[in-house]
């Protein structure tokens, strides 16, 4: 999967070059009337739904995978699909993260890809990782994350990733990346993020011990944005998504652009030693015997 153009900006409709005039300008009235426009539409694979609503040039993106939403080697493909079509839609301008499992954002990446794997399977599912982060984290759309439920390790990467981050107020649910509680080292490109939302003391620290924080706690550091009562959630996301659609797209994405442009860099010009890095470390027999056992504990709390 090739990496996405890091500083594409696109028009968006509605915008046309100075002194251009719209080709029927004077005839619309005399054309017959026609059906009214779509105002939205749907697709959907196994993993994800998605509705746009053409009319506010927002989607709204759901993650389906039952139990847990986890970040699954089929996941993270049709992820990406999904925001490749909301990126060559000119009628998007926004996305809208959220979740359709109950009480669960994302549970992070499915520890079952990287335990007993082939060292091909490895690279393909750390590539995918990679090619979901990269994608999002340069869209040229608002990203606004939804986060409805517990949100840790991966899937709290997908929020930080994000534009902006809104939180369902439940102290029961958490977030964090806290990969180190199963013997697991966050990789630089998750550190960079994590570091250009919350700094770097508090990721440090956070990092190290492998945090959960409450939804109130996150707040508290910058892990996310805001919180609202979880019915209220989609009615926040729609209306900071409205805030954020209100600038002029081109000067909002070029700045964007230069705010995250030496943190994707650095992922580009490193990715296949990332790739090799993962491998060589998640090959460990350590490491392995760590994922078993987390395998093992997970299939007793579901006993």
């Amino acid at each position: 999967m090739a990496a996405p153009a890091l500083a594409r900006c696109v028009a968006r409709p509605g915008v046309l070059p100075l002194g251009a005039r719209p080709q029927a300008w004077g005839r619309a009235a005399r054309l017959p009337p026609g059906p009214p426009p779509a105002q939205r539409r749907a697709f959907s694979n196994s993993k994800v739904l998605v509705e746009l609503d053409e009319s506010a040039g927002v989607a709204t993106m759901k993650f389906k995978s039952p139990p847990v939403n986890s970040l699954s080697l089929d996941f993270l493909t049709e992820f990406c699909i999904s925001l490749e079509k909301l990126e060559n839609d000119r009628a998007c301008r926004g996305v809208i993260l959220t979740s359709a499992v109950p009480k669960i954002f994302s549970s992070g990446l499915d520890i079952t890809e990287m335990c007993g794997k082939s060292t091909e399977h490895y690279a393909e599912f750390w590539r995918a990782v990679q090619e979901m982060w990269l994608r999002l984290y340069s869209s040229n759309m608002v990203t606004v994350a939804a986060v409805n439920g517990s949100s840790p390790a991966g899937g709290c990467l997908i929020a930080l990733t994000c534009d902006y981050r809104i939180m369902a107020e439940n102290p029961k649910f958490s977030i964090g990346l806290n990969e180190a509680q199963l013997g697991i080292v966050a990789p630089f490109w998750f550190k960079d993020t994590f570091v250009s939302v919350v700094g770097h003391r508090v990721a440090e620290r956070s990092l190290q011990l492998g945090s959960l924080h409450s939804a109130p706690e996150a707040h508290r550091i910058g892990l996310v944005d805001e919180l609202v009562p979880e019915e209220k959630l989609k009615e926040r996301a729609t209306a900071v998504m409205q805030q954020w659609l209100a600038l002029p797209d081109h000067a909002r994405q070029l700045t964007k652009t230069m705010m995250r442009k030496a943190v994707l860099d650095r992922l580009v010009a490193h990715r296949e030693e990332d790739v090799q890095n993962f491998i060589s470390f998640i090959s460990k027999e350590s490491i392995q015997k760590s994922l078993r056992m987390y395998m093992e504990m997970l299939k007793k709390k579901k006993s």
